[in-house]
């Protein structure tokens, strides 16, 4: 149940659509709920936008583009270290707020503040320092200019996983490139993203830079945006299956598009790890954001010298974890999103099991209120099993064994996707040949956290396409000009 203050919290979110810069209600005053997954309880009804409330959206974004672009860098930038400063400010009630909507621990939900409101700030100082070049051609018969300019109005579509850093990750490049944007939060969890906007308007923010649409259909909703000749950029967080749709939609208008999709991620322990720093990185990588992460690690591929230790130490710790609603002090591991994701996790955990996995703790959906499963550790995972080859996006941690470096390498490889890699041991030189025979785009070396504002976030394969943070985040929404103009000497 939410007590006062949350409930003064909740009443103070918008629950309109955001729209050239006024909050409204959806068209014919649709809505939809959104839940509280801890308790199933509905805690808020919110707009449910229409495909004429999407188009009104990018009608708005289109309309604000010229002069969002031509706004100098400077006062771009000043924006978002208003708005960082806010939502610094801020920072509790944010976390509270994606507790409630989505279930993590009060203290996870904390760090998601920190670290989206990091990609606000990263990109305030990134953004008046787009630079281009200027030279002589090889024939000097004339200079060459190479210029940037922002791509242009931008759809961006977030996840329910990280209601606030998702959001921070895709607008604050996007504004300091000079885009205007509608961003479709996930119907789950689009609180976070309206208190965000909420404060970007404070910060001063103009009308239909950023347009806000929460929708029950997505897709019928996204498809004419993303169709739309004026759209010219999408950019996606979520599954490689709606991933894939979306690109077929871009496709037509040969969209720029930028995709962070499933995951996979293998977290090798060596032989000559040290097992105390590698258990405490598996539990980082494992059950932050209770698994529901595509950086998760998904697929555990222990030495069969050091395997026995670290599952006894793993179990161990998995044992102490408290299990609850995120607002309980103390607690560990919050539910799943919806029962869905419980019935996916059950059914992964079911196929181990009937392949010989053995269960050390766990291995069940609780029986409570709420969508809880409880954090679960499998050993003797046998290849072909699902949750092998499937993300499971839930507390299980599955432990299979291996031999040597390159059944390591063989073992981590065998998959379709390539976002992440985690690996352990004291060896510089395997660490430096894993960088290079590993298929991802991200690794932690000796590290169970990776993701960072400053650093470039995503994929190979079919985990996605594109960057998000660092710098090569802002370049996603910059479009490059070459100019030859006559040699001035000539």
């Amino acid at each position: 149940m939410t007590d006062e203050r949350e409930k003064q919290l909740l009443a103070g979110v918008p629950d309109g659509l955001f729209i050239g810069g006024q909050w409204r209600p959806a068209e014919g005053g649709r809505t939809l709920p959104v839940h509280d997954p801890a308790t199933g309880e509905v805690v808020k009804e919110i707009a449910d936008a229409s495909v004429a409330d999407g188009k009104a959206a990018l009608d708005a974004a289109c309309e604000a583009f010229d002069d969002w672009a031509a706004t100098p860098a400077r006062e771009r930038a000043e924006l978002l270290r208003r708005t960082f400063e806010l939502v610094r400010e801020r920072a509790e009630d944010l976390a509270l707020l994606m507790t409630i909507e989505m279930g993590k621990p009060l203290a996870e939900s904390r760090g998601e503040v920190t670290y989206g409101n990091e990609f606000v700030r990263w990109f305030s100082e990134v953004a008046a320092h787009v630079q281009g070049r200027y030279g002589a051609n090889p024939e000097n018969t004339g200079r060459m200019i190479v210029s940037q300019h922002p791509v242009g109005p931008c759809y961006l579509i977030t996840p329910w996983n990280f209601p606030l850093a998702m959001a921070t990750r895709k607008i604050a490049p996007a504004l300091a490139a000079g885009c205007t944007v509608v961003i479709k939060p996930a119907a789950l969890t689009p609180l976070t993203t309206s208190a965000f906007v909420q404060i970007l308007v404070e910060a001063g923010l103009p009308p239909g830079v950023v347009n806000v649409i929460n929708t029950s259909d997505s897709g019928g909703v996204s498809e004419p945006i993303i169709t739309d000749p004026r759209l010219r950029k999408l950019s996606f967080t979520g599954s490689t299956q709606v991933g894939q749709i979306l690109l077929r939609q871009a496709s037509e208008r040969v969209l720029r598009t930028s995709m962070e999709l499933g995951g996979n991620a293998p977290f090798i322990v060596f032989e000559d790890a040290d097992v105390d720093k590698a258990v405490e990185g598996a539990l980082l990588a494992k059950f932050r954001n209770i698994g529901q992460a595509c950086t998760a690690a998904n697929r555990f591929l222990v030495h069969a010298d050091v395997a026995e230790e670290f599952t006894r130490r793993i179990v161990e710790r998995v044992k102490s974890f408290k299990v609850g609603r995120g607002t309980e002090e103390g607690v560990t591991i919050g539910p799943l999103i919806d029962d869905r994701a419980v019935a996916k996790v059950e059914a992964l955990v079911k196929d181990a099991v009937a392949r010989g996995a053995k269960v050390h703790t766990g291995g069940q959906r609780l029986d409570r209120p709420g969508s809880f499963y409880a954090a679960t550790v499998l050993s003797d995972v046998q290849p072909g099993s699902d949750i092998l080859r499937q993300e499971i996006f839930g507390p299980v941690l599955p432990i299979a064994t291996f031999g040597d470096e390159d059944e390591a390498v063989r073992l981590a490889n065998d998959t379709d996707f390539g976002l992440v890699s985690y690996v352990y041991t004291e060896n510089l030189a395997r660490g430096q040949r894993m960088i290079e025979r590993l298929q991802s785009g991200m690794m932690g070396l000796n590290m169970g956290v990776v993701s960072n504002a400053a650093a470039p976030f995503g994929g190979w394969k079919l985990s996605g396409l594109g960057r998000e943070g660092g710098a090569e985040g802002i370049n996603e929404y910059l479009q490059t000009k070459y100019t030859l103009t006559p040699n001035p000497f000539a």
